[in-house]
């Protein structure tokens, strides 16, 4: 049977928090076999992760990583994070959608469906990935974006992220709960800014967060665009 701290090595590296010893050897006495081998636990352990909600209690050892405290101040002009921190997706929005491009978009999704110009195209069965994140080439009328990202890291703590540059696996289709490695990443004015050389979308999803999100966000929508008339 791998050791503890093989396991723990293993999700450090990939950018992982230190887990709790609570949980890791939970998760190593519970592996079928005692055969198992690091790379396999450390396998398991990123699945289970990224499933779960980071947040949830004794899951990561206190003294852990994560996001610098009142780093969403706006009053901060530009600041950085010099170490790698694991976040998840609480929200997305398409900052190039109008609202009701956006709730089409999302209506399409729940019908299984993707568009690509004005195209409706229905997903491929197997299209998406074990952990949630859509595999080949994102659709042209996908993407989209610059997208703004709510994240929030194992503590609980929030921060606002925007794509100043297109980031891949980013755009409004992405599951909520998705786990996102931030490394070394620039903030401004409470902003985190988001980019492919500091922005890494290992996938995952949170089911029922993503549900509770989806049902809101279509409503909220509808009432901003109520608002207007």
């Amino acid at each position: 049977m791998a050791s503890l701290p093989a396991v723990t090595d293993g999700l450090l590296t990939a950018g992982f928090p230190r887990p709790s010893s609570q949980w890791l050897s939970s998760l190593i006495s519970g592996a079928r076999g005692s055969n198992s081998t690091a790379l396999t636990l450390i396998a398991t352990a990123k699945h289970r992760l990224m499933l779960l909600d980071l947040t949830a209690p004794s899951l990561f050892d206190p003294a852990a990583l994560s996001l610098p405290p009142s780093l969403s101040e706006p009053v901060i002009k530009e600041r950085k994070v010099a170490h790698s921190v694991l976040v998840q997706v609480l929200a997305v929005e398409d900052m190039s959608r109008s609202r009701w491009e956006q709730i089409e978009l999302i209506e399409a999704m729940e019908r299984g469906e993707k568009t690509k110009g004005r195209q409706i195209i229905r997903d491929v069965p197997g299209e998406e990935g074990e952990n949630g994140v859509r595999v080949g080439a994102p659709l042209v009328g996908m993407k989209g974006g610059p997208h703004k990202l709510l994240l929030e890291d194992w503590k609980g703590q929030r921060v606002y992220g925007m794509e100043i540059v297109g980031v891949p696996k980013v755009d409004l289709g992405m599951s909520i709960g998705t786990k996102i490695v931030l490394k070394g990443v620039t903030v401004a004015r409470g902003m985190v800014l988001l980019e492919p050389a500091t922005t890494v979308v290992l996938g995952g999803k949170i089911e029922a967060l993503h549900e509770v999100w989806i049902r809101d966000r279509k409503k909220i929508l509808k009432d901003a665009i109520e608002g207007t008339h």
